[in-house]
């Protein structure tokens, strides 16, 4: 097996937990493949003999095994440890995990048949996603070590989960890192729609025309929280997508739900599945630039009793960092300045680059500038199908908070 030679204590963080290991703290690579008399080991050539995705054994400057992964030459995350272990099976590795990372699910959602499956690193599969839609599995992949041991997966679900639909939905930005080609396939079965339920309300899936993988699971916890705030109130649900938060709102008695989205397609997502539910009480549906939607409401004076706020990631890399809490803080003094005195914004970032306390100091100028006095009242994260890595914060992405508008 080929070995990558860590530079001088940059085994400690691998050792806490840590799976990943980054281009810079290598010192050499061995490739059990080289032919010593072509070139020095250690050499670009030698490096060149490794194929992307091949398990290489990961050692100490002192040559001690620390851990075995997935090598890419092509990412900066040079190799995504899979196992703490110098000799093990990649199939029963697999289908290990899956299964575990299934009953798991299952423990905590025993009544749904929908949900994330696969979280990447944070069940040890790294780079690999999987969502499951009833017997629909939608796959994310974004490590090249997954991409050549696709099989292996495809096998497990189709014969331990009884699949009859496997299918990619990749984003593109994630697969370029990786120096991954980005077209997207179907595995098993045909593409389609599938009809959800996340535990209370029922969603129609379109996964040819859905974002992501076709439903944000991630959100799910906190949307059933989310109704409990919500009965006989109004409510204002922004960057809605397929209406999850509005939807709750609605199932919990809200006198009024308004549904604002960009995209024209997910307001009409929003509609079907109101009729799916057989929702009847008032709702409106804006379809607009969030942002300038909130400003005209500002403008009008017009205001609600509930609003939450869950936009897309404004920071996808740490360089538009700044512009990015620019864009959250003024996105948090709108909601501000439209909801009504003792009501509630429920704010959400899923911008993995921004911390925590950043957010919330975030929200906190917001408050200042909407000259309204807050309280900090429910923080969350993801929802339990999204287990993170105490030694990876880079697994804790989503940060949902609960404000409460004083008077």
């Amino acid at each position: 097996m080929s070995k990558v030679i860590l530079k001088k204590n940059e085994e400690r963080r691998i050792s806490q937990g840590h799976l990943w290991v980054f281009s810079n703290e290598i010192q050499n690579v061995e490739c059990t493949c080289f032919d010593s008399r072509l070139a020095r080991r250690g050499t670009k050539n030698e490096e060149d003999k490794i194929e992307n995705g091949e398990i290489v054994e990961v050692v100490d400057s002192r040559g001690n095994f620390v851990a075995s992964g997935f090598y890419n030459a092509n990412s900066l995350i040079a190799v995504r440890v899979i196992s703490k272990e110098e000799k093990f099976s990649v199939e029963e590795l697999i289908e290990k995990r899956i299964l575990s990372a299934y009953n798991y699910r299952k423990s905590v959602y025993p009544n749904r048949d929908s949900f994330r499956l696969i979280f990447s690193e944070s069940d040890f599969l790294p780079g690999l996603i999987i969502d499951k839609y009833n017997d629909t599995f939608v796959l994310q992949v974004y490590s090249a070590g997954i991409e050549k041991n696709i099989g292996y997966v495809i096998e497990t679900l189709k014969s331990k989960l009884n699949a009859k639909t496997i299918l990619t939905k990749h984003d593109e930005y994630f697969r370029t890192l990786e120096g991954l080609p980005v077209e997207d396939s179907v595995y098993v079965g045909e593409t389609g729609e599938e009809i959800i339920s996340d535990g209370k309300l029922k969603y129609k899936i379109n996964f040819e025309k859905g974002q992501k993988t076709g439903f944000y699971f991630d959100q799910c916890d906190n949307r059933e929280f989310f109704g409990k705030f919500c009965k006989d109130k109004t409510v204002l649900d922004c960057f809605c997508n397929s209406g999850g938060f509005g939807l709750h709102a609605a199932a919990n008695g809200a006198s009024k739900v308004t549904f604002v989205d960009s995209a024209a397609n997910e307001i009409e997502n929003v509609k079907n599945n109101r009729a799916l539910n057989g929702f009847t009480n008032e709702a409106e549906y804006v379809c607009s630039d969030v942002f300038d939607y909130l400003e005209k409401c500002v403008a009008e004076k017009k205001s609600f009793d509930v609003v939450n706020i869950d936009p897309p990631a404004f920071a996808k890399s740490k360089k538009n960092l700044p512009k990015a809490i620019k864009a959250y803080e003024k996105l948090n003094r709108l909601a501000l300045e439209v909801v009504k005195d003792d009501g509630f914004v429920f704010s959400s970032s899923c911008s993995h680059h921004l911390k925590k306390e950043d957010f919330v100091d975030a929200i906190r100028a917001a408050a200042v500038k909407a000259g309204k006095n807050i309280q900090l009242v429910y923080t969350n994260g993801a929802s339990l199908d999204h287990p993170s890595l105490p030694a990876m914060k880079e697994t804790e992405y989503l940060k949902f908070h609960v404000i409460r508008a004083c008077r």
